[in-house]
């Protein structure tokens, strides 16, 4: 047994679909749905990982009131270097939302209000998709760009 993918449910898929291939070049391989539910399946090209967004309208049978981040703690992403990612997304609009998840404790430490610096060894930084989903940015200086980092 194995992870496939991941869902996401989102508010409007237009809008999503551009924040997630823009932001992660990912990668369309599947479509579909109708009028009142629609999913978009992507894959990461680096990682192979998937991603699926999915829609619904008031009338799909799946249609909840929309809490962001319900059923979802994070997404976890590794970078090559926080610090350029962060600035390419700040030129695309996209700002760090770090200092909103709270009170740190003895595994993280501040770096700025943007990056946690992680006990281990990685550094953290936390941006939201359009519909409030956190997704956490991390890179591993002591780790080989390519490898996956101990704990991850």
């Amino acid at each position: 047994m194995w992870i496939s993918y991941f869902g996401i449910r989102v508010t409007d898929l237009e809008r999503s679909l551009k924040f997630y291939t823009k932001v992660f070049s990912l990668v369309e391989i599947a479509r579909g749905g109708n009028d009142v539910q629609q999913y978009v399946l992507f894959k990461d090209p680096m990682s192979g990982q998937k991603i699926e967004l999915n829609w619904y309208s008031k009338d799909s049978e799946f249609a909840t009131l929309y809490v962001p981040g319900e059923g979802l703690d994070h997404i976890g992403v590794r970078v090559k270097n926080l610090d350029e990612t962060l600035k390419r997304l700040s030129r695309m609009g996209i700002h760090p939302a770090t200092k909103e998840l709270g009170a740190l404790d003895e595994h993280r430490k501040l770096l700025n209000e943007d990056i946690w610096y992680l006990k281990g060894g990685p550094r953290v930084a936390y941006i939201k998709d359009p519909d409030g989903n956190f997704i956490e940015l991390y890179d591993h200086p002591d780790e080989p760009w390519g490898t996956i980092p101990e704990g991850y």
